[in-house]
C-alpha cells in the first residue's frame, strides 16, 4: 500500500507555513535596518525569484510526477553530479536551518524558564518532531497543519491590529500612515547599498519555501496538489510579507525598529496588549517547531532517495511505513551533537547560521531553475503548448531569478560577514564533489538505478 498520506489541505499549510518562521518574526527587523522602507521593494524582488523557481519545479513535477523531488530533476536533466549535489545541498541547508532553530527554542523558552537548562527543551523538541517525523507521514502532516494555523493566525491579528491602529489613529506616534514610508530619508534612506545589504536577509525568510516539491511527492495526488499550492505564492508573499511588513513601517517609524523586539511585538503593544511579548514568544517556539518538523521531513526524504541511487550509504535507503527511519534517526542525532556545538559559538552564532542557510537555500533554487532550463531544451513549440502546468513570461522570469542569485553569491564576496557562509558553501561543495568522485558515485549510471521506487518510499530524491 502506497504511504502517499498528505492530503492537499496538509500541502496547502506546508506551503503556507513554510516561509513564515523566525525570519518574518524577528529576521525582518534587521532587513528593515538595513533598507528602510525599500525592504517592501526587496521581498517582492525575492518573492518573484521564490514564485519563478517554484512554477519552474511545477512544471517539471506535473510533466514527470514519478520522478518526485528536485534533486531528481536536477539528476534527469543535468547528469549525476547535479542531482547528488543538489540533493546534499538541500540536506545541509536543512540541518542547519533546523540547528538554528532548535537553539532558538532553548533561549526562547528562558522567557517563561530562566532557571531552567537549555537542553531540556532541546530534548522535548526532538522528542516532539522526532516522534511526529517517525510515525506516519500523516503524522507529520497533521502536527505541520497545527503549527501553521497558529504562525498565520498570528500574522493576520498583526495585520488587523495595525489596520486598527491607521484606522482608529490608536497610536501615540506624532505620524502614521504612508507618509513614514518617506518622511525619514525618503523610500531609500540607506540607498541601493542598503536594499541590496536587506537581501540576504529576506531571502533567509524565504528558505524552505522549495519543501513543496518534496511533500507534493507524498501527496495524494501531486499532479493536481503541487500547482494549487504553488499558485498561492503570489497572494501569501503579498499578504504576509508585504502587507505585513508595510503596516509595520506605516505605524512605527523604520528608524525605531532596532530589533531589540520584534516588529510584530511592537503592534501589539501600541494595541495596550500588555501580553504581547508573551504571545508573540509563544508563536516564535511555534514557528521553530513546525520549521525543524519539515526539515526533518525534507532532509530525510531526500537522503533516503539519494541512498536508492546510490548517492548515499545503503542503510539510509531503509524505509518502515513510508517514514525513512534510519536516516531520520542519523538527523536527530546529529541535531543533538550539532546543538552542543552551537552553544558554545559565539553570540553572533545566529547570523551566521542564516548566512549559510541561505548560500544552500539560493544554491539549491539555482539548481532548480537550471534544471527547468535543460528540460525545455529540445521540446518543440507543440510540446511546449501540450504542457498542462507551465512557467509564465517564459523564459524572462527564469533568467531574472537566475541573475538575482547570481547577485546573491556576489553581495556574499562583497560583504564581510557573509564571506564566511560563502567559504563554507564552496568548501561543502568541493568536499561533496570529491566524494562523489573517490566513491565511484559517479559510475553510477540510469540503468543501475531502481527503475520505479519501492512501493512504501514517499519521495524520491
Amino acid at each position: 500500500m502506497s504511504q502517499h498520506g498528505l492530503k492537499h489541505r496538509h500541502l496547502h499549510f506546508i506551503a503556507l507555513g513554510s516561509a513564515i518562521g523566525t525570519g518574518l518574526f524577528y529576521g525582518s527587523a534587521g532587513a528593515i535596518q538595513a533598507a528602510g522602507p525599500s525592504v517592501l521593494v526587496v521581498y517582492l524582488l525575492a518573492g518573484a525569484v521564490v514564485y519563478f523557481m517554484l512554477r519552474a519545479l511545477g512544471e517539471m513535477a506535473v510533466r514527470h510526477p514519478i520522478t518526485g523531488s528536485f534533486a531528481g530533476y536536477a539528476r534527469m536533466f543535468m547528469g549525476g553530479w547535479a542531482g547528488y549535489i543538489t540533493g546534499w545541498m538541500f540536506a545541509f541547508e536543512m540541518v542547519i536551518v533546523a540547528l538554528a532553530d532548535l537553539t532558538a527554542i532553548g533561549v526562547y523558552m528562558r522567557f517563561w524558564f530562566p532557571d531552567v537548562s537549555q537542553w531540556v527543551w532541546v530534548a522535548a523538541t526532538l522528542l516532539i518532531v522526532g516522534g511526529a517525523n517517525l510515525a506516519t507521514v500523516k503524522a507529520f502532516g497533521e502536527l505541520e497543519f497545527a503549527f501553521t494555523i497558529i504562525k498565520v493566525g498570528a500574522v493576520l491579528a498583526m495585520i488587523a491590529g495595525g489596520l486598527a491602529v491607521l484606522a482608529f489613529g490608536l497610536s501615540d506616534a506624532h505620524t502614521t500612515g504612508p507618509v513614514n514610508l518617506v518622511n525619514d530619508g525618503g523610500f531609500f534612506p540607506n540607498g541601493p547599498t542598503g536594499m541590496i545589504a536587506s537581501f540576504i536577509l529576506v531571502l533567509f525568510a524565504f528558505g524552505g519555501t522549495e519543501i513543496i516539491g518534496v511533500a507534493g511527492s507524498a501527496a495524494q495526488h501531486p499532479e493536481k496538489s503541487v500547482p494549487k499550492a504553488i499558485n498561492t505564492v503570489p497572494m501569501r508573499i503579498l499578504l504576509f510579507y508585504v502587507l505585513a511588513i508595510a503596516v509595520i513601517l506605516m505605524i512605527t517609524p523604520w528608524r525605531d525598529i532596532t530589533g531589540e523586539q520584534s516588529p510584530f511585538v511592537q503592534i501589539f503593544n501600541t494595541l495596550g496588549v500588555s501580553w504581547a511579548a508573551g504571545l508573540l514568544n509563544f508563536v516564535v517556539i511555534t514557528a521553530a517547531l513546525s520549521a525543524i518538523n519539515a526539515d526533518l521531513f525534507g532532509a530525510g526524504r531526500v537522503i533516503t532517495g539519494l541512498a536508492h541511487q546510490k548517492h548515499a550509504p545503503k542503510f539510509m535507503s531503509k524505509v518502515v511505513r513510508g517514514v525513512p527511519v534510519m536516516t531520520t534517526i542519523i538527523l536527530i542525532a546529529t541535531m543533538i551533537i550539532g546543538t552542543i556545538l552551537n552553544a558554545l559559538l559565539p553570540e553572533n552564532v545566529f547570523e551566521v547560521i542564516a548566512s549559510l542557510a541561505t548560500f544552500a537555500t539560493v544554491f539549491v533554487w539555482l539548481m532548480i531553475l537550471l534544471a527547468h532550463l535543460y528540460s525545455r531544451r529540445g521540446m518543440s513549440t507543440q510540446d511546449v503548448a501540450n504542457l498542462k502546468y507551465k512557467v509564465p513570461f517564459w523564459p524572462y522570469g527564469q533568467y531574472l531569478s537566475i541573475a538575482f542569485i547570481l547577485m546573491t553569491f556576489g553581495i556574499m564576496v562583497w560583504q564581510e560577514e557573509y564571506r564566511i557562509s560563502l567559504v563554507v558553501g564552496v568548501a561543502f561543495i568541493a568536499i561533496m564533489t570529491a566524494v562523489y568522485f573517490l566513491t565511484n558515485r559517479h559510475e553510477v549510471t540510469h540503468e543501475d538505478e531502481p527503475t520505479e521506487e519501492p512501493e512504501e518510499l514517499v519521495v524520491s530524491a
